[in-house]
């Protein structure tokens, strides 16, 4: 049990200690520390020798239940994404022909597919926004104020001790699952963080105060991203940054008549494939771990089923 504990709060403060918690390769740290911190408390429950079946199982199975609507929550978020990424990929294809051929026409169709794109990129805010609303704020992604009960406290050290870890992995998994959403889905998201770790900020060392210095980060880059609601993911915001200023360098090229010779152009173009390819892999990944972790929860549940029908 020391050891679970150990291993989240290190988990925490490795993925605190990161870049920005919005960024990619942010996200999929969140994602596998999830998947991981499951992992480790469905092999523990063999050494932990509890009751066949009964009480502790009921919660189990109510927290992995959760866990599964966010995390297919999460994952619709990112299919919007991925629309949005293909429809700014056509957009960049445009483009290298419009920078062979930059005619009247070559120039009406690069800007239609970038009308397109930007019109991707707005209908996928306004769809996670509407999803963030219905699919992950009745979640209540926030804290269980158990936690703040003394390690001895009955009701943390019931089920020899499950309970606990089983408490830890309900806030470990609000916080990282938050992080998901805000990042994937919609920085509404945030509101719904409400209390989840400002009262375990004093409440004593160890994972709970990885939690709370966690989630201070989380709500630092929220106040400063506060001006620009809406997927907070950096890649996609960079992405939609270099559709808008590849826009304007056509704009203006094709108003002065001029030809793409000077290589600016040229640059912007490749910046957004840049982005774009990183957007797209970033993306496949985050879902491929989503994925592998709805099969370990279905696995788990499985598993610890057939545990106590034995």
């Amino acid at each position: 049990m020391n050891a679970f504990f150990t291993s989240l709060a290190r988990g925490l403060d490795d993925l605190g200690r990161a870049g920005g918690l919005s960024s990619l390769p942010a996200l999929l740290r969140a994602a596998a520390l999830l998947r991981g911190l499951h992992s480790q408390l469905t092999l523990m429950v063999g050494q932990l020798h509890l009751p066949p079946g009964g009480r502790w199982l009921d919660e189990y199975m109510d927290e992995t239940a959760r866990l599964w609507d966010a995390c297919l929550a999460v994952k619709l978020g990112l299919a919007a994404v991925e629309r949005y990424c293909a429809a700014a990929s056509c957009a960049a294809a445009a483009l290298d022909d419009w920078l062979l051929d930059p005619s009247p026409l070559s120039t009406r169709q690069v800007m239609r597919a970038i009308s397109a794109s930007r019109r991707e990129a707005m209908a996928a805010e306004e769809e996670n926004r509407a999803l963030s609303d219905a699919r992950i704020a009745p979640l209540s992604l926030q804290l269980d104020e158990r936690l703040l009960l003394r390690a001895t406290d009955a009701r943390l050290t019931g089920f020899n001790g499950f309970r606990g870890l089983l408490y830890a992995l309900h806030n470990a998994s609000s916080l990282l699952l938050l992080i998901l959403a805000t990042g994937s889905v919609s920085c509404s998201c945030a509101a719904a963080a409400g209390q989840c770790a400002a009262e375990g900020a004093d409440a004593g060392g160890g994972f709970m105060a990885s939690i709370a210095m966690l989630q201070q980060r989380m709500a630092e880059e929220a106040e400063d991203a506060s001006a620009t609601p809406g997927i907070r993911m950096c890649e996609f915001r960079c992405a939609r940054a270099a559709v808008e200023a590849v826009r304007e360098e056509v704009e203006r090229a094709s108003a002065a008549g001029r030809k793409c010779e000077d290589g600016g152009i040229k640059d912007k173009v490749e910046e957004l494939k840049a982005w774009l390819d990183v957007l797209r892999t970033g993306t496949e990944n985050l879902v491929c771990q989503l994925d592998d972790f709805l099969d370990d929860i279905v696995e788990g549940r499985k598993e610890l089923s057939d545990l106590c029908s034995h």
